[in-house]
């Protein structure tokens, strides 16, 4: 089974949401008022001239954004320091001649017709997510916490402390340790529950060893980015609070991915977006590090030469491939944000194919709908390549794999114990199709 699902989402019922309809309209009407403030001040004042410099200023930026993306060195640097420079000379101009009111009205016009944009293709709240399951408390629960993750969260918040005086065993990971192992010999000396404070690629290996034996498995949001608590609906900011599933907690069932015989609880990486996780410097800086390979990306080929069969489809010569262990939001092209939900039973594809400068452009501005990305969802994906083996990052671990490589789906594989009071998940941040929002803007009905 496979199917697209970004560009042929459906469109909002304009007849059951008239606010997101007269919303949508909004955009469009503070949108026009803002071009046309600027249009209007340049006639009357004759400050053509001024409307064209600022034109140029707004093109620069762009075009220096494009540039720190793709290059690296000092051409990378003074292509930022053009990004910044270039509307702050604009406004600069702007202000001597007396007219800087004008550039503070168009950014808070546009500021709200992109707010009204977003919020008139918003989606609802989820609100059929995850049903929760009364469960007693565990009586031999077992943790493993990793004192290095997310900079030292385990001895900031004191997890090894609390968690003993709640009654759970603990063991800190302390140089190479079989995490597998560990978890397999809690599971035979008793324990009723599996947990693990630390990062994602440890939290995967540990949830497939608690759905291989049934039982519960927790997550203590003390890694780097926790990107696995975010979706779980988990506090991020203070991971003690993870703590109180062990006595006021509710079981969610939620899903695994399956590369080979190895579970991923958020996203398998290949090419580019492998290159970045198998670099040595990723551990320790995960930002600057993506920065410094993503012009390889930008620029075409590297590495092997993958193809991908999802389903029916087949793509050749991508140069960055993720599936995902439930699909990303529409907002995020390399899964370093949220999904929706991750009980859905499907495998979230996305394929990165850049042809030329326009579509690596595309790509690097962030559109979803850019030709040189292809989204799709499928129970099934097989990524192979022209070499035996291909790098791979799964859940931000380095591995390398035999190809081909074939990633699964295994729906509500894992029982997931979460604090019964916790943020939840936030409705997903939409993309802001101006297509969609003109259709919704003109369609007819009452309200």
């Amino acid at each position: 089974m496979v199917e697209v699902t970004a560009t042929d989402a459906p469109m909002l019922s304009a007849s059951s949401r008239p606010a997101q309809r007269w919303l949508a309209r909004l955009a469009f009407v503070t949108a026009a008022a803002a071009v046309l403030l600027v249009l209007s001040v340049a006639g009357v004042t004759g400050s053509i001239n001024l409307l064209v410099v600022g034109a140029a200023g707004m093109a620069m930026a762009l075009a220096g954004a494009w540039w720190f993306l793709s290059h690296r060195g000092v051409l990378r640097w003074l292509a930022g320091a053009l990004v910044i420079l270039a509307p702050l000379v604009v406004a600069i101009l702007f202000a001597r001649a007396r007219l800087i009111w004008v550039v503070v009205a168009f950014a808070l016009l546009w500021t709200a017709a992109l707010a009204a944009g977003r919020r008139a293709l918003a989606a609802p709240a989820i609100t059929d997510g995850p049903a929760e399951r009364e469960t007693p408390p565990p009586r031999r629960p077992y943790l493993i916490m990793n004192p290095r993750s997310g900079g030292g969260k385990v001895e900031r918040f004191q997890l090894i402390e609390k968690a003993r005086e709640m009654g759970a065993e603990v063991a800190v990971l302390e140089g190479e340790v079989d995490v597998v192992e560990l978890a397999r010999q809690a599971v035979r000396d008793g324990a009723d529950l599996l947990g693990v404070a630390g990062g994602d690629g440890t939290q995967a290996l540990v949830a497939g060893i608690a759905a291989e034996h049934g039982l519960p498995f927790m997550v203590i949001s003390a890694g780097t980015r926790n990107h696995f608590a975010l979706d779980l609906g988990l506090d991020r900011q203070n991971p003690a609070t993870c703590l109180d599933a062990l006595t006021d907690g509710v079981e969610l069932r939620v899903d695994l991915g399956l590369i080979g015989d190895r579970t991923f609880v958020n996203n398998a990486s290949f090419g580019a977006y492998a290159a970045v996780v198998q670099s040595p410097a990723y551990r320790d800086d995960k930002t600057r590090t993506t920065l410094d390979l993503l012009p390889d990306l930008l620029a075409g080929q590297q590495g092997p030469r993958l193809r991908v069969r999802a389903g029916d489809v087949e793509l050749s010569g991508p140069q960055a491939v993720l599936v995902s262990n439930n699909p990303y939001g529409s907002d995020d092209l390399a899964g370093l944000g949220r999904r929706p939900r991750v009980d859905g039973g499907v495998l979230g594809v996305l394929a990165v194919t850049v042809h030329g400068a326009i579509e690596a452009a595309g790509f690097a501005q962030g559109l979803r709908r850019a030709k040189a990305l292809t989204v799709l969802t499928a129970d099934e994906a097989v990524v192979d390549a022209d070499e035996p083996t291909v790098p791979v990052g799964i859940d931000g671990e380095a591995v390398t794999l035999p190809t081909p490589v074939r990633c699964t789906i295994r729906p509500g594989a894992l029982r997931v114990r979460v604090p019964r009071h916790r943020p939840g998940v936030p409705p997903p941040r939409p993309e802001l199709d101006w297509a969609r929002l003109r259709r919704l803007a003109l369609s007819a009905g009452g309200g």
